[in-house]
């Protein structure tokens, strides 16, 4: 299965990233947050990007074929 990680400001900056450098819908993949994203001291100094692993989920219509096969 592919998968990419992938840094954003937020997680939900970072899917949206991923989904479109796979080219899928949120419907085709599975999302694993790997670190949050935060500011740091009155959000100056010490910002942690978030980081999120997407990774394409398995053609159930290729899986039906090889259980067929």
């Amino acid at each position: 299965m592919k998968s990419i990680e992938v840094e954003g400001k937020t997680t939900k900056e970072a899917i949206h990233v991923a989904l479109e450098k796979l080219g899928v819908t949120r419907d085709k993949v599975h999302v694993k947050i790997l670190s949050e994203g935060h500011h740091g001291l009155f959000g100056m100094t010490g910002l942690k990007l978030a980081k999120v692993k997407v990774t394409l989920k398995e053609d159930t219509h290729h899986q039906h074929h090889k259980t067929i096969s």
